[in-house]
């Protein structure tokens, strides 16, 4: 029998409710539906009813203190933990009682944890673990193990429960299958599973175990160790599934030669197997590629995945061939039909047949005006005029591509180049339009930085940006994340990040096709692990849905601040703002360089050596040993990469007479290189400069970097943040 809403609450709660709370429960009661017959309602759920109403109160002043150092934070917290019952006093508590166990003074945190499990349901698991920690370093083992007892029983279930499971089973091994069997997507499972194989690799369930590190363990050092172990020792076991299992960790780990032949062996489905054709044609396996790709087209002939394939398969086929192939394509996808045309000039171009490749794509730019394909011609065409000198034309073209397909990312280009062009000619009203719908529809781009640039904000060029100092930032506080249990939420908003992590693990079940909210949860829960070469790539890769849901999802979750923050964020913060303040740089272009190169793994090395955060050169890190006062060094040490790294990007600026384009160049291409780029000449100004760098290696580095920048200070500097929004809010559609 469900009992009245009043007997039900905490009574801690009900004695600080203010009259007008009294008076929102009073509402809340009398539109309170009673659960269906047999369903519990429990004290986790009237908590949320009463709590989270307000996206888990995500303007609690708390959660501000949530994210700065537990000795700046604690005065505060005290004084929220001694105050009137509400959701602010709950997190304040737990907050202030995990700082206090983390800093060995376990019993002081014990009168904040009385009751709290009752109190704060969500994290009452959670609070019982840190009771019975606290229990034990104050040297009452009695009470810890009773509170030990208490979570087992009333929280058995609860994912919270497995690193006790994990710490219990190391005297007994129970504990260790029961956390298998029952969390068996909990990191400290993947570990098990690490470790027994470690300890035993031919056990008899060998077998299971590698297939715990392959579903859920890819975060594991060792995750492509038990790839190669099931694809070489057990292949004969693997079920269908299990080899989309094997693929689609191969695939993540960017094996692609490897992931295909796993994808061939998996249930058939439009994506498995377009996965195992590329995957082959990757490998250079061009028959079998071919075939795989005719096999999708066959058993799925009107899914994406198809079409998508249709135009990779044109890759491994001579021009004529592919011409056909192409028109299959035009005639059955009419979603990818202005792609498959420009496709089929360009192979008309190649087989020397100009009238036929410039007639089609007049009819591209005829049947398909808004394209992403029509704009990619427009703007070619701009640039041929502006290179004959015919900028009146160059303009037009231009314009078009703004008209035509404002959404586009060629359209950042388009537009700054009208507005260049446009001074030139004395078109000062056509430019000034053209310069801020840039930013207006591209805040975004590197265009954006150069079109703010070319309106005079005060943003740093070329010239100038290293001696620039902008305002440093971060987000205050954390949005609630758009999915996730009220727990994860909590543990979330409050910091406690291994928690939150290891709890999103047990909660993303569906890894291999995740939702847009569910992809960009999972890149946020990897970048507060520090893999922020994943995390990055999760967040990111979003804007590249192809399905109406999907961009639909990607254009909300890109109005989120954190979404932004989870594409540029900024650790080693204090690290990069000492270097960069030491060696007079700018410390938000030295994190655009460090994201470009590393993506913050201080571990990452490249092909041809290259190390660490600022990926230094062994040779160049000897070199400049000694200038950068260093005795010894380890270029994996962020420290060392970063202190080596600042001191070679303020060498090269030194080379190029603190010209930022030159040095930023020269520390991707080499000095060399820049030096005989700028001795060519051939260029009108810096801009002109950077279209024309010979490497597209370093041309994409270059608006990568400052792109970069731009990013970081639009995020970071709160005036050019607010700038930025009024012509976002002067574009919007």
């Amino acid at each position: 029998m469900v009992q009245p809403l009043s007997k039900r609450l905490p009574m801690l709660v009900i004695a600080g409710l203010s009259a007008l709370t009294l008076g929102m429960v009073a509402a809340l009661v009398s539109s309170f539906k009673p659960s269906p017959p047999g369903a519990e309602v429990t004290e986790a759920s009237l908590w949320s009813a009463l709590h989270l109403g307000d996206r888990h109160h995500s303007q609690d002043p708390v959660l501000e203190l949530a994210l700065q150092p537990p000795d700046q934070r604690r005065a505060v917290l005290s004084q929220w933990a001694q105050g009137r019952p509400s959701i602010s006093q709950q997190r304040a508590r737990y907050l202030l009682a995990i700082d206090l166990i983390q800093a060995n003074q376990g019993g002081q945190a014990l009168p904040l944890l009385a009751n709290l499990e009752t109190e704060y349901p969500p994290l009452g698991a959670y609070v019982l673990l840190a009771r019975a920690q606290a229990q034990r370093a104050s040297g009452d083992g009695v009470a810890a193990q009773a509170t030990t007892q208490q979570l087992l029983k009333d929280y058995g279930n609860d994912p919270a429960l497995a690193p006790l499971l994990y710490q219990l089973g190391q005297d007994d091994a129970r504990h260790w299958d029961t956390l298998l069997q029952r969390f068996p997507d909990h990191p400290k499972a993947v570990e098990i599973a690490h470790q027994r194989l470690t300890a035993d690799p031919h056990r008899a369930d060998a077998l299971p175990l590698l297939m715990t590190q392959a579903r859920a363990g890819l975060h594991h050092p060792q995750a492509g160790a038990a790839l190669l172990r099931l694809k070489t020792e057990f292949a004969n076991q693997l079920r269908p599934e299990d080899w989309q299992t094997l693929g689609f960790g191969f695939w993540r780990r960017d094996q692609y030669g490897l992931a295909g032949p796993a994808y061939a062996q998996a249930p058939p489905s439009p994506r498995n197997l377009y996965r195992a054709a590329r995957g082959y044609q990757i490998g250079k396996q061009r028959d079998r590629a071919i075939a795989l790709f005719t096999q999708l087209d066959q058993q799925f002939p009107q899914a994406p995945e198809t079409a998508t394939g249709l135009l990779r398969l044109c890759l491994s086929l001579p021009d004529q061939a592919a011409l056909g192939v192409l028109d299959q394509v035009i005639q059955r996808f009419p979603d990818r039909a202005a792609e498959a045309t420009l496709q089929r000039a360009e192979r008309l171009d190649k087989l020397d047949s100009a009238d036929s490749a410039a007639a089609t794509r007049e009819t591209l730019l005829k049947r398909y005006p808004d394209s992403e394909a029509a704009a990619q011609i427009r703007l070619e065409n701009a640039r041929q005029a502006a290179d004959q000198g015919d900028l009146t034309t160059a303009i037009n073209w231009g314009r078009e591509v703004l008209k035509h397909s404002p959404t586009s990312d060629l359209a950042a280009e388009a537009g700054f180049w009208v507005g260049q062009w446009g001074r030139q000619v004395g078109q000062a009203a056509i430019a000034q339009t053209a310069l801020e719908q840039v930013i207006g529809t591209h805040p975004e781009s590197y265009y954006a930085w150069r079109a703010a640039v070319a309106l005079g904000w005060d943003v740093g060029d070329f010239k100038t940006v290293r001696s620039k100092t902008p305002a440093v930032t971060p987000l205050a506080r954390r949005p609630p994340l758009p999915v996730g249990s009220d727990p994860l939420q909590e543990l979330y908003l409050l910091g406690q990040d291994q928690a939150a992590w290891e709890r999103w693990q047990t909660e993303f079940v569906n890894r291999q096709a995740p939702s847009p909210q569910e992809q960009f949860v999972d890149g946020l829960m990897r970048q507060s692990q520090g893999d922020y070469l994943d995390g990055i790539y999760q967040v990111a890769s979003l804007a590249e849905g192809t399905t109406p849901e999907q961009q639909q999802a990607f254009t909300e979750l890109k109005q989120r601040p954190d979404y932004w923050h989870g594409v540029y964020p900024f650790p080693y913060a204090d690290l990069i703002q000492t270097w960069a303040a030491q060696r007079q740089l700018n410390p938000l272009l030295v994190v655009a360089l460090i994201r470009q190169e590393s993506r913050f793994s201080p571990k990452i090395r490249s092909a041809v050596g290259a190390t660490g955060l600022m990926q230094v050169m062994p040779d160049t890190a000897q070199w400049i040993k000694q200038s950068a006062g260093l005795d010894r060094y380890d270029l994996t040490d962020p420290q060392d990469s970063i202190q080596l790294g600042t001191w070679y990007l303020d060498h090269t600026h030194a080379e190029y007479n603190n010209h930022s384009l030159f040095a930023v160049a020269s520390y991707n291409a080499g000095p060399g290189n820049v030096a005989k780029w700028i001795q060519r000449g051939g260029y009108s100004d810096a801009d002109d400069f950077a279209e024309k760098i010979p490497f597209p290696e370093t041309k994409g580095y270059i608006r990568s970097v400052f792109g970069g920048y731009w990013n970081y200070l639009r995020l970071y500097d709160p005036a050019i943040g607010d700038r930025v929004k009024g012509l976002e809010d002067r574009f919007a559609p």
